[in-house]
């Protein structure tokens, strides 16, 4: 059995499903290797336009393993920090893919999935997922950038609030928070994910790919993000797409981008 389980559809969009749901898809060395491989392969894949992740069975993912952090608890810390940094490199690769990703948070998402969740660009979530980060209730320091992840999406208040007491978000209230973007009834999560990831996939490639780079780019002003479009625009000015999209404009169909 794969741990992870990757799907292309012929739109463009990559379903990726943690799927060791017995251990409610807790993220193993299997999973982790398995993870890295498909990043890098998604890297390379000109054909991919949108990632969407999401979890088999009840849960979207517990987090690390915790035999596997048991197993390691006696070595020194040196070496316990390489592994934990290969660890958090590792998944959050997800991080520097150009092509749009969308975490479909179907069940509990606990400490580092539930990061991994908040590293790609949109997350939505059921209505009834639970989003916790109970490191310190485990005697742990958050990883996976969790003191990152969490403040930059819903402020400092209530990462402390989550970090330090241990608060518990389900997905409506998560969206309500603005940690998640938008939260669904259970049984239509997924419709409505593919439904936006469909859309993206629709979208130039090229012009999608430069849009995600300029808002991971965290611009410091208004005169650098300038800067950026006024380089950024004419790249896709000079493209075969933008004449691909302003006669489907003008013809009133929905255009067929290559990517070119």
């Amino acid at each position: 059995m794969s741990e992870l389980l990757v799907d292309r559809n012929p739109d463009g969009v990559v379903r990726i499903t943690f799927n060791d749901p017995g251990r409610r898809n807790a993220m193993t060395d299997a999973m982790t290797a398995r993870w890295r491989e498909t990043m890098s392969g998604l890297a390379a894949d000109r054909d991919a336009r949108c990632v969407v992740v999401t979890g088999a069975g009840t849960a979207f993912s517990s987090g690390g393993d915790l035999s596997w952090i048991g197993e390691r608890g006696a070595e020194a810390v040196p070496e316990l920090r390489d592994r934990m940094l290969a660890f958090y490199r590792t998944w959050l690769m997800i991080t520097e893919l150009e092509i749009p990703t969308i975490a479909a948070v179907n069940g509990p998402a606990v400490g580092a999935g539930l990061c991994v969740a908040l590293a790609c660009d949109l997350v939505y979530a059921a209505d009834d997922a639970k989003l916790m980060a109970p490191f310190t209730s485990l005697g742990l320091h958050p990883g996976m950038a969790a003191t990152y992840l969490i403040p930059s999406r819903s402020g400092p208040g209530l990462a402390r609030e989550m970090l330090l007491a241990g608060r518990t978000l389900s997905g409506a209230e998560a969206a309500g928070k603005g940690l998640v973007n938008q939260s669904f009834p259970k049984n239509d999560l997924m419709s409505e994910v593919q439904a936006i990831a469909t859309k993206i996939a629709q979208n130039a490639p090229i012009a999608t790919r430069l849009a995600k780079v300029a808002l991971n780019q965290d611009h410091q002003d208004l005169e650098a993000a300038l800067r950026w479009e006024s380089l950024a625009q004419p790249v896709t000015m000079a493209s075969s797409d933008l004449l691909e999209g302003l006669a489907a404009h003008r013809e009133r169909r929905v255009p067929k981008f290559t990517g070119s």
